[in-house]
């Protein structure tokens, strides 16, 4: 539904519109200078060929030098898989863990592609509704009750819509009782580095059997290089090679090439960081200020899950009013949770500052806010 929006907001902005976008999930951010030069380079000098399926090898031990350095852990370059963006991931992880009719617990609200790649793959997503007394995330509890029925459970920290993150005390309850009962934990941490507090903790730091999955995406600003990774228990790499060959062969070379060149470029990176730090606090502070008070403050990601149950029942409908009347364009939360999302919408603030004090100017002169 997202990219129903965008398409509008394209037709808007071709009709000389000004549309401030806050409906899509992306850095409106440049590759960093390091990825666009390393990339550059490799198209000049490089006959840019079909490298390994686990990807290059140079690219997996500076992937194994990021865990280190962020995290303070030993993980071998042989465990990490250079993926066709985190969907490729994703579709490897599922392909290589899952029979058909394999049952995998997804929480909701939640990103809609687990549950549309499992679905495609002929495996079962359970839905597991959280809410705000939790901060959006399932307890031990709720994965202990169905347990016995379940082959895998998939979390992102920091998630999507809500940006919220699991404690470490509860992620460590997660990924044991995983461990105990024989699920596989598929850990999302594709917006890490992206937190505006404690900084992110990685499933590895509390299970050598989680699957990670991590993207140049968002915190690299790489969203179209299609370029991601993955992290698994050294009894999975060779599995998931051969899935690999067969289904996707390799990744992108010239994307390997600025993926590496990435790694390079992290001031550029904690710039775009303070902008959307900045652009959260503009946002916590001025949304109640416009009648949208209804939030769990994100402890990372760029998003906001507000509730807007006091102007509507049917948050598709009111979306298309808000871009239509106002010029800004948000997502309706029916694309994370396909019941409730029916009264939230989601605002990304990866966009630049003055366009989030912008919507607040506009949202504020909006009459169907007051």
């Amino acid at each position: 539904m997202v990219m129903e929006v965008m398409n509008e907001a394209a037709r808007l902005e071709a009709a000389g519109e000004r549309i401030i976008h806050m409906e899509v999930g992306q850095p409106a951010t440049l590759a960093p200078k390091t990825a666009r030069d390393a990339a550059k380079k490799a198209i000049d000098e490089d006959p840019l060929g079909y490298t390994l399926a686990l990807g290059n090898v140079p690219l997996r031990e500076r992937i194994s030098e990021h865990y280190k350095d962020w995290y303070g852990l030993d993980v071998s370059a042989n465990r990490i898989v250079v993926t066709n963006g985190s969907s490729g991931a994703f579709t490897l992880a599922f392909l290589a863990l899952f029979d058909v009719g394999d049952q995998v617990v997804l929480p909701s609200p939640g990103y809609p592609c687990y549950r549309h790649i499992l679905s495609v793959l002929g495996q079962r997503p359970v839905i597991v509704e959280t809410g705000r007394k939790t901060r959006w995330m399932p307890t031990p509890e709720q994965i202990a009750a169905i347990a016995d029925d379940v082959e895998g459970l998939v979390l992102a920290s920091p998630a999507n819509p809500t940006g919220t993150m699991l404690e470490t005390d509860r992620l460590a309850e997660l990924t044991k009782l995983c461990d105990q009962n024989g699920i596989w934990f598929i850990s999302d941490e594709i917006y890490h580095g992206l937190t505006y507090g404690r900084r992110a903790e990685t499933a590895l730091a509390h299970s050598d059997n989680a699957i990670v999955i991590n993207s140049f995406s968002k915190y690299f600003s790489m969203t179209g290089w299609r370029i991601g990774w993955m992290v698994v228990p050294e009894a999975l790499v060779d599995p998931i090679e051969r899935v690999a060959q067969n289904v996707f062969i390799c990744a992108p070379a010239v994307a390997q090439a600025a993926a590496l060149g990435a790694f390079d470029g992290m001031e550029e990176l904690e710039r775009n960081v303070d902008v959307y730090r900045a652009n959260r606090e503009v946002l916590l502070e001025g949304l109640p200020k416009v009648g949208l008070g209804e939030i769990e403050p994100a402890d990372g990601a760029f998003y906001l899950y507000c509730d807007v149950s006091a102007y509507t029942s049917d948050s598709i409908a009111f979306s298309r009013l808000m871009l239509e009347e106002t010029g800004v364009a948000a997502t309706s939360g029916v694309d994370f949770d396909e019941d409730r999302g029916k009264r939230y919408l989601r605002f990304s603030y990866a966009g630049a500052t003055e366009d989030m004090v912008e919507a607040l100017e506009r949202l504020k002169a909006w009459p169907r806010l007051r």
